[in-house]
């Protein structure tokens, strides 16, 4: 069996790190690039960037932030936020990303994971997918159209659908059913996936299990789960249980509540294979 990863995500505005619960109440939580550094060094496996408000406000990712923290790190990085077109990879990629992270424009337009794909490999194309349950006192997801090229045999619209794809920074229901539309961006040439529960983010309540379970027994490709983690037990389930290639959290490292090292520490107690930190290699 393959290591399970350990990944830090440094979720960026206004050139801070930022956290919230549910992707709303953002706060402080650090400078990027001394972040960074410091998982380097701590031995985490991946660093993810993410320019949260990049395509809200219609713009593309910071490079030059992107450039600070891509020298800072010796492990794969990757990057996503504002990402529009195949030239945004290339410029992400150029500036020091291994991969990039692709969201929102995906769902608009399919045809760009193919494209960046074709170009540049699927090994450093990530689908971004930002997931809420729907339930039925939801008052958006019913009222959401899917965009003009969703196939309803394909991808159900919203009230036939366990999971909603949200967009725009979680801001925007689009009427898409998460799981029909991971495996349709898997097809189309993502190589990796990077699950978020937008009902796990930030509540330190764990990671949505069923969720992570139902989109990794679909596709063929990495997935990593992110939203919720809470407590050492919380990574262990989601790479077990939930099936997750790699656990991605953000407000246990920022806290420093929980190091890398702990983590790790933990899952290789409980058998699960973890590569060792660098001082133990």
């Amino acid at each position: 069996m393959l290591a399970k990863r350990i990944i830090p995500c440094l979720d960026v505005k206004e050139g801070r790190v930022v956290k919230g619960v549910h992707f709303v109440g953002l706060r402080d939580a650090g400078d990027p690039v001394e972040s960074a550094r410091l998982y380097n060094a701590e031995g985490a496996d991946e660093l993810v960037f993410l320019d949260i408000s990049a395509t809200p406000e219609g713009r593309a990712t910071t490079v030059d932030m992107v450039r600070q923290v891509a020298v800072e790190v010796f492990i794969p990085f990757a990057v996503g936020g504002g990402v529009r077109t195949v030239e945004d990879v290339r410029t992400l990629l150029q500036a020091g990303a291994d991969k990039v992270s692709i969201n929102t424009a995906a769902v608009h337009n399919p045809e760009l994971l193919t494209a960046a794909a074709e170009r540049f490999g699927s090994q450093c194309i990530i689908i971004a997918v930002d997931a809420r349950r729907v339930t039925d006192d939801s008052s958006t997801g019913p009222a959401a159209t899917p965009p003009h090229w969703a196939c309803p045999e394909r991808l159900n619209c919203v009230e036939l659908v366990e999971w909603e794809v949200y967009v725009n920074g979680g801001r925007t229901p689009t009427g898409l059913d998460a799981l029909a539309w991971t495996v349709r961006a898997v097809e189309l040439g993502a190589g990796e996936v990077l699950l978020t529960s937008m009902d796990a983010d930030g509540t330190l309540d764990g990671y949505d299990l069923a969720l992570t379970r139902a989109v990794a027994e679909a596709v063929p490709v990495p997935v990593i789960a992110s939203g919720g983690a809470g407590n050492l037990e919380h990574f262990c389930q989601v790479l077990t249980e939930g099936k997750a290639d790699a656990a991605l959290a953000a407000s246990l490292f920022h806290d420093r509540v929980l190091s890398i090292g702990q983590v790790k520490a933990h899952l290789a107690g409980r058998g699960v294979p973890v590569r060792q930190m660098a001082e133990d290699e």
